[in-house]
C-alpha cells in the first residue's frame, strides 16, 4: 500500500521545488481528472468503434472486402492529417483562453478555425475524390480489392468535410473541459452508423445490398449527424464557446497567426506521422491480400486501445493548459502525472484482454472464407505483440497530450519524424523481407516505434520546458 500511495498520491508527484502548496489531496484531483477523462475516454472509444464495426460487419462479405476497406485508412487519414494538426492548436488556444476567463477571445479561435475546416474541406476532399484510385494503388490495393476499395474511399472523403467541421468545434469543447458533448455527439454517430451498417451492407428490410458502398454510406450518414449535434452544442448563448455565424471568415491577425503557429508544427508532425504510417502500410499490403485483412483487424483492435489512451490524452492536454491559463505548472504536472497513472491501470487491463481473449476477439471477423483459419492463428499471435505494446501506447499518447497542451508542438514533431517516419518504416521492411518474419515483422516494429516514443515524450515531460511556452 505504500508503494502504491508513493506511485499514486498527487503529495509525491512533484519533486519539493515544484510545490506550491503543503498537501494536494489525492481524491479531489483524482475526481477532477476523471470528470474530463471519462467522457472523453468515451468519445476516443465510440470514435475508434466506427472503422472497428466497419470491419466487423463487412466482414461477412469476405476477406477481400475487409482488405480493401483497410486499404483506405491511412490515404484517409493523410488528408485528415491537416485537420488534425488544426485540432491541436485549437484545444491548446481555447484551454488557456478558458483559464484565464477570456471567452470572447476563445469564440474568435473557434471561428476562425470552423471557416478554415470549411475552405480546406471544400479543397481537400475534391481532390481525394479525383485521384482515389491511383491513390489506392499506390497504398498497396491489388486487382481483387481496387474496385471496392476505391468506392468506399470516395463515399467516406465525403463524410471527411463533415467530420472535419465537427472535431474542431469539439476539440474547443474539450479545450473549455466540456468532454461530455462530444462523447454525445460520437455516441449518437456510432448508434447511426451500426443501423445503416446493418440496413445497407447486406440489405435488410426494403434496403438495398449495397456491401462496402452500404458501409461507407452508414459511415457517412453518421458524420453528418455528429457534424450538426456538435453545430447545435455551440449555438447556445448562455455557454463559454458560442458561434455566431458572423464571426465566420472574419480573420484577425492575432488569433490567426497564433492557431498557424501551434498548428503548424502539429502539421508537421502531422506529416511524419502520415509518412511513416503510410509506407508501414504499403509495406504491410504488398504482403497480400490475406495478410492485409489480418492486419487491417488487429490494427482496429490496437486503435481501440490506443483511444483509451488518447480519451486520457485529452483529458491531460485540457488541464495541463487550464492550469498554465491559472498560473499553476504544479497542477499541470500533477493532472499530467494522474493521467499516466490512471493509463498504466487501463493499460494492465487490456493486457489481460488480449492475452487471454485473443480468439474470441478475432472471431468476432469470421467471414466463412476458406482462409480464416490462417487470419485468426496469425491475429491471435499479433494480439500477443500488442499486449506488449499497450502499456507504453498510452502512456506515451498521455505524455504527448501533456506537451501538446501546453502548445509544444514541435517536440512532438521531432519525435514523429525519428520514431514513425524514420525508425518504424525501416525496422518493419527489414522485419518483413530480409529476415522473412512477415506480418509479425510488421509488428514487432511496432513494438520498437511505441517504446521510443515513450522513452522521447516521457523525457520532455519531465524536463519541464513545455510549462514555460507563451500561448
Amino acid at each position: 500500500m505504500n508503494l502504491l500511495r508513493r506511485l499514486y498520491a498527487p503529495d509525491f508527484l512533484l519533486k519539493p521545488a515544484q510545490k506550491r502548496q503543503e498537501h494536494y489531496p489525492t481524491r479531489d484531483i483524482y475526481a477532477a481528472f476523471m470528470k474530463v477523462a471519462w467522457p472523453a475516454m468515451v468519445e476516443s472509444v465510440l470514435v475508434g468503434l466506427v472503422n472497428f464495426i466497419d470491419s466487423v460487419m463487412v466482414s461477412t462479405l469476405g476477406y477481400r472486402s475487409v482488405a480493401a476497406v483497410g486499404l483506405t485508412s491511412q490515404p484517409r487519414l493523410i488528408f485528415f492529417a491537416v485537420f488534425l494538426a488544426l485540432n491541436i492548436g485549437v484545444t491548446a488556444i481555447v484551454s488557456r483562453r478558458k483559464g484565464e476567463e477570456r471567452r470572447e477571445d476563445a469564440n474568435r479561435c473557434l471561428a476562425q478555425a470552423v471557416s478554415i475546416c470549411v475552405i480546406l474541406g471544400i479543397i481537400l476532399v475534391s481532390v481525394a475524390i479525383a485521384f482515389a484510385e491511383p491513390l489506392l494503388r499506390f497504398a498497396g490495393a491489388m486487382d481483387d480489392t481496387i474496385d471496392e476499395a476505391t468506392i468506399y474511399f470516395r463515399i467516406i472523403m465525403v463524410g471527411v468535410f463533415f467530420t472535419a467541421l465537427s472535431t474542431a468545434i469539439n476539440a474547443a469543447q474539450r479545450g473549455a473541459g466540456n468532454t461530455r458533448i462530444s462523447m454525445t455527439t460520437n455516441l449518437t454517430a456510432n448508434i447511426v452508423n451500426v443501423i445503416f451498417n446493418a440496413l445497407l451492407i447486406n440489405g435488410m428490410l426494403f434496403f438495398p445490398k449495397l456491401g462496402v458502398a452500404g458501409a461507407a454510406i452508414a459511415t457517412l450518414l453518421g458524420n453528418i449527424t455528429a457534424c450538426v449535434m456538435s453545430i447545435v452544442s455551440v449555438s447556445k448563448k448562455d455557454g463559454f464557446l458560442f458561434l455566431r455565424p458572423k464571426m465566420l471568415f472574419h480573420f484577425d491577425r492575432e488569433n490567426l497567426s497564433l492557431i498557424v503557429r501551434i498548428a503548424s508544427s502539429a502539421a508537421v508532425e502531422q506529416v511524419f506521422l502520415r509518412i511513416g504510417f503510410f509506407v508501414f502500410a504499403m509495406i504491410v499490403n504488398n504482403l497480400g491480400t490475406i495478410a492485409t485483412s489480418t492486419h487491417t483487424i488487429c490494427m482496429n483492435i490496437m486503435n481501440l486501445s490506443f483511444c483509451f489512451g488518447d480519451g486520457l490524452g485529452v483529458a491531460a492536454s485540457s488541464m495541463v493548459g487550464q492550469n498554465l491559463g491559472r498560473e499553476r505548472p504544479d497542477m499541470s504536472i500533477i493532472y499530467g502525472k494522474t493521467g499516466q497513472r490512471v493509463g498504466v491501470v487501463v493499460s494492465l487491463i487490456l493486457m489481460l484482454i488480449f492475452i487471454f481473449g485473443g480468439e474470441s476477439l478475432m472471431n468476432l471477423f469470421m467471414t466463412g472464407d476458406e482462409n480464416v483459419p490462417e487470419i485468426i492463428e496469425t491475429g491471435v499471435r499479433l494480439l500477443l505483440i500488442l499486449a506488449a505494446v499497450t502499456p507504453a501506447q498510452i502512456s506515451q499518447v498521455i505524455y504527448s497530450g501533456c506537451v501538446r497542451g501546453a502548445g509544444d508542438t514541435k517536440f512532438a514533431a521531432v519525435t514523429s519524424l525519428v520514431s514513425v517516419a524514420i525508425v518504424r518504416p525501416i525496422l518493419s521492411f527489414l522485419f518483413c523481407y530480409p529476415l522473412g518474419f512477415g506480418l509479425i515483422g510488421a509488428w514487432c516494429s511496432i513494438l520498437i516505434d511505441q517504446y521510443t516514443r515513450l522513452g522521447l515524450m516521457a523525457w520532455r515531460f519531465s524536463s519541464g520546458k513545455w510549462a514555460r511556452i507563451k500561448v
